[in-house]
């Protein structure tokens, strides 16, 4: 469960077209379907990973960053700094 606080970070910047979670879970309608349980898993996984991962993104912000994920977005990349890894691949199923 996400603590209030921790997703507050998030906000201080202003919502862009695109960002390192989301890039990171394209797939979450694939990852949500293959759940027995999706609004838990959504809940206890995927939501708090997002909210890490948005907080690195304001921790490490740049203009440069920012420019890296919308040109990784159009090209379906994804990002390699270890902060924009998530950590929900290793529990989906295969």
């Amino acid at each position: 469960m996400v603590f209030k606080g921790t997703w507050t970070n998030c906000f201080t910047i202003k919502p862009g077209l695109t960002g390192a979670a989301s890039m990171m879970f394209s797939n979450e309608e694939e990852l949500l379907a293959n759940q027995d349980d999706p609004i838990s898993f959504n809940d206890q996984i995927l939501y708090p990973e997002k909210v890490r991962i948005n907080n690195e993104h304001v921790k490490n912000q740049s203009f440069f960053l920012d420019l890296k994920i919308i040109i990784y977005t159009i090209l379906g990349k994804r990002l390699k700094e270890d902060w924009a890894q998530g950590r929900v691949a290793k529990r989906s199923p295969d």
